[in-house]
């Protein structure tokens, strides 16, 4: 009975490592696609220091997990105690690292409310100056996504602006209706957008628009990251008993 009760969690063992290779392995899929995606999200990533450092932790997490989960089914397999240790004691490392990562959004979660955003951008942003990483990452944000300001065009009457002509308004390029969206796509009508005419800008605010852009996916990220915290811990208790369990 013993022996069977073993063998039962061993291949127990070896379905939790697999899920735990499977989820390290999106995470590496999807760390890699944020830093060389094409479509103007590296910019985002790569002028945002946050970004940056989150998309390399995404990287790091997804290959450590890709690597357990790789070393926790040949310790199951083979039933080696020192492989199994070794396993619990990482996963267990990691499990803290995505707990304290998790209380730590959840705590400054204020810092991604609308209100910082729009506060952010009315002191820091230089409208066309690309030399500048801000105004730049935001102008990228506007082009790639249609939008303007955080709110709309509305949020850039307080920033401070250079008009080339006595009618241009407080509007930036970035907001002027493109027929790509992207830097090298040609204006719709520039001189009608800059001087204020509705129907030739991006009206919508960006805040509105990356949020339902994103909201499925961070429901998926979200249910997904429970997923893998839980599979961990399961992972981490049948590695334990099948410890105690290995003559």
């Amino acid at each position: 009975m013993e022996g069977d009760c073993l063998s039962c969690m061993k291949y127990l063992m070896f379905l939790f490592n697999f899920f735990i290779f499977l989820g390290g392995a999106c995470l590496l899929g999807v760390g890699i696609w944020v830093i060389v995606d094409p479509t103007g999200f590296r910019e985002i990533v790569a002028a945002n220091p946050l970004l940056f450092t989150g998309a390399y932790i995404m990287l790091a997490m997804g290959a450590m997990l890709f690597l357990l989960g790789f070393l926790g089914c040949c310790g199951a397999i083979r039933e080696n105690k020192c492989l199994l240790l070794f396993f619990f004691m990482f996963i267990l490392l990691i499990f803290l690292a995505e707990l304290s990562a998790a209380i730590l959004a959840f705590i400054f979660r204020e810092n991604l409310t609308r209100e910082f955003f729009t506060k952010e951008l009315k002191k820091h942003y230089l409208r066309n100056n690309d030399t500048d990483v801000f105004s730049s990452t935001w102008n990228s944000v506007m082009i790639t996504f249609a939008c303007c300001g955080v709110n709309g065009p509305e949020d850039f009457e307080a920033v401070p602006h250079l008009p080339q002509s006595s009618l241009e308004k407080a509007t930036p390029e970035a907001c002027c209706q493109r027929e790509l969206q992207s830097r090298e796509g040609m204006f719709v009508n520039k001189e009608a957008c800059l001087t204020g005419i509705e129907r030739f800008q991006n009206r919508q605010g960006c805040y509105t628009v990356i949020l339902n852009s994103f909201e499925t996916y961070v429901y998926l990220a979200g249910a997904l990251a429970i997923g893998v915290l839980a599979i961990e811990l399961f992972a981490m208790i049948f590695a334990m008993c099948l410890f105690r369990g290995i003559q």
